[in-house]
């Protein structure tokens, strides 16, 4: 059994359905001139699309 990429998966979250969650990458700063809409939006998570035979590469439980 392969051990848990750790770096990979404090990116992730694995929701209950086993959904994979994101953040947007590259939105943590050089916020200032952005409206707080934008800012609201860039905190979200996306949906992040891997097939499952890598997920259960990097994520193995």
């Amino acid at each position: 059994m392969p051990k848990t990429n750790k770096s990979f998966r404090k990116r992730l979250k694995v929701t209950r359905t086993g959904k994979v969650l994101a953040r947007i990458p590259g939105q943590n700063h050089f916020n200032a001139k952005v409206r707080r809409a934008k800012q609201l939006r860039q905190k979200g998570l996306v949906n992040f699309r891997i097939p499952k035979n890598e997920l259960n590469h990097y994520l193995p439980n």
